[in-house]
């Protein structure tokens, strides 16, 4: 395979447990506020709050995921240097 082929793969690999692993944090953060506001109706303004702070913090992971799977794709600091090599193994063939 090419490097930009192993570079696809890489990204779609990232962002999938980059996704997987924040869709948990968010799902078992919203269970936990849900059976907070359950047990105690009076302090669910002070759960929301925190969920919502706590699901942002959770959302940044995914999103920094995203970033570094577009720089993979996009602007790859390896690639001239692959290309370089790739041209001189070719050459040696």
């Amino acid at each position: 395979m090419t490097f930009f082929a192993w570079c696809m793969i890489a990204a779609g690999f990232g962002m999938a447990i980059g996704s997987f692993g924040t869709g948990l944090g968010q799902g078992l953060a919203v269970k936990s506020a849900v059976e907070g506001v359950a047990r105690n109706p009076g302090a669910s303004g002070k759960i929301l709050t925190t969920m919502m702070i706590g699901l942002a913090m959770i959302e940044s992971l995914a999103i920094y995921v995203f970033v570094v799977c577009m720089i993979i794709l996009f602007a790859n600091p390896f690639t001239e240097k692959v290309m370089q090599l790739a041209g001189t193994a070719a050459g040696t063939h």
